[in-house]
Parts: structure tokens; sequence; C-alpha cells
């Protein structure tokens, strides 16, 4: 067991490695997974085999002392004294193969409940939703806020919220599933969206906007426009550069493009059933439905709602619109 264990912990260890090299196309998700279900393999194993053997192997130390004892005693010899208690102690200790799979189940098996159906931790690495997110946001998404899902398979097994216009919500990139991606939700399905000249419009009726101060990045040391806008009941800011077309450059072929109309003023589409228009609220560095289209229900991960940490400023900890 021990080469075998050796084995599987190499083969996890490799695939982390690669993952972090950039070799591979990393899945936590499943990484967890997969983790989980061996350590509890071996979790079982030791309470009803490995334990009661060396418990077994321990009593027989015992028995074998007094028996021992009991002989010397009938022929008048006294015996070495024996530290029994450390020997017993010794039979029973995890080997080191047990206490890096069975001794970190309990652990690994929380995590991946919390992580699969409750809360999990995403770190915010672009600037795309500047001036609500800023990168190093540390912030904590709810799992179970629009359903919950089966985990790796991301499948709805239980309903809960919809989601809802000016949502902040992490997904599944539909170009590329493996990587999640953060957006505030604009339109969903049934929905016409509209952005033209750099103005939001939602079924006809221009989203509530006015200007406010101007926004300094301090990354960029550069000033940009910020404005305050109301959508679903939600208050938040966006961003707008001078110096960026309101045209949308380069976006791709996807499923129900045709939905959408594309001129020198920006775009207009049609949200299609059991989909979602999503935007940055920085919206002129933002890659989102605008380019690469509509997020499906099944791409959902979760709504995003508080920032649990940010190191270089430690002000950003708190919750958000």
């Amino acid at each position: 067991m021990a080469t075998l264990t050796g084995v599987l912990l190499a083969a996890f260890g490799g695939y982390g490695l690669a993952w972090y090299l950039g070799l591979v196309e990393g899945n936590f998700a499943l990484l967890l997974f997969l983790a989980t279900v061996v350590t509890g393999i071996y979790w079982v194993a030791e309470k009803l085999v490995f334990l009661p053997r060396r418990r077994a192997a321990a009593d027989h130390l015992a028995a074998e002392q007094a028996r021992r004892g009991a002989e010397l005693d009938k022929i008048g010899v006294k015996g070495d004294s024996v530290d029994i208690a450390a020997a017993q102690h010794k039979l029973l200790a995890q080997p080191w193969w047990l206490d890096w799979t069975a001794g970190l189940f309990p652990v690994i098996v929380v995590v991946f409940l919390l992580r699969s159906f409750l809360f999990e931790p995403f770190k915010i690495p672009s600037g795309s939703m500047i001036p609500t997110l800023r990168v190093g946001d540390l912030i904590l998404v709810n799992k179970f806020h629009y359903g919950v899902r089966l985990p790796v398979l991301n499948r709805k097994v239980i309903d809960n919220h919809e989601p809802q216009r000016g949502d902040v919500m992490v997904f599944r990139y539909p170009p590329q599933p493996s990587l999640d991606y953060i957006k505030r939700v604009i339109g969903v399905p049934g929905d016409e969206v509209a952005y033209l000249n750099k103005r939001l419009t939602v079924n006809g009726q221009p989203v509530p906007t006015v200007k406010a101060p101007e926004f300094f990045d301090s990354e960029s040391m550069r000033y940009a426009r910020q404005f305050e806008e109301r959508h679903g009941g939600k208050t938040y800011r966006t961003l707008n550069d001078d110096e960026r077309p309101a045209f949308i450059p380069g976006a791709s072929d996807f499923p129900y493009k045709d939905q959408c109309r594309y001129s020198v003023e920006g775009v207009v589409c049609k949200v299609p059933a059991g989909h979602y228009f999503m935007m940055g609220d920085n919206r002129d560095n933002s890659l989102d439905s605008r380019y690469w289209g509509f997020v499906p229900e099944a791409n959902i991960v979760g709504k995003a709602f508080f920032v649990w940490m940010n190191f270089g400023d430690l002000g950003r900890i708190g919750t958000f619109e």
C-alpha cells in the first residue's frame, strides 16, 4: 500500500505542478473531487481494516507479554521489564501513507462540500469590473443562490433564485468552460439589450445613468469618466474611456449571433431563452457578451457578493452590488 499511495500522491503532485507551469489545463473542481474520493476510500479502509488490524496486533502483544510473564512466574524467574504501552503506541500509530490520505480526508471533504454547495473564493485577476471590483480583490461567491448544482458536472439539481439584472455573477467562460469569468448580468432571457454610443438600453428603456466624479486608476495613473447606473434595483458605477470607439471590434462567432446586430454605434442583442447577456463595469476594457456572446444557464457558477480580503487595501473588505 505504501508504494501504491506514493504513486497516487506523485500523480496528484505532478498534475498540480504541470497545471502551475501551464503545461496542462487545470480543473480544480475535478482535482478536489478526486482527492475527496481517494482519501475517502483510505479513510473507510482505515476504519474497517487497517485500524482493527493494528489494534489486534497491539492486543496480541499485550496478551503475549502477559502469557510470558505468567510462565516465568511459574518457574520463579523474574522477567525483564518491558514498556508495553510504548510498544502498543508504536503499533497503533498510522503509517505515513495513511497520514497523507485517511488523515487528510476530514479536512478535504469539508473543503469540498463548502466549495461545491455553499461558498467559493475567487481572486479578481483583471480590471474588467473596475470600479466595483479591483485587481487583487479576494471575493466570495454564493454557490446555492442560483440553485444547487452537482460538482464537476455543474448540473442543477435544486432550483433557487433566477439571475436578476444587475447581479454580479461568476460563470464558466463559454468559449473555454475551464475558465471562470465574472461580469454583471445586463440582460435576462427575452430582453433586448442595446449598447449604442456607450449608453445602455434594455427593452427600449434607457438604463438610468448619472455622471459621477472622475475615477482615478492608480495602476494606469489615468482618470476615467465615471457614471452611476441603476439597473434591476441595484446601483453601481461604470467607467468609460473617451479614447475608445463605440463600435465592437473583433466579435467572434458564437451561438445565437444572428440575434445580434452590430454597427459603428455598438450592438443590439435579443437574449435567447436560457441565456444571459453579461457586461463588465469597466465598459471599454471588458471582454464580455458583446464580443463572445451569451452565457448559457448551465455555465452559471454563483453570485458574487463579498470582498473578504485585499492585501493591498484592507478598506476594500465588505459587500458590494
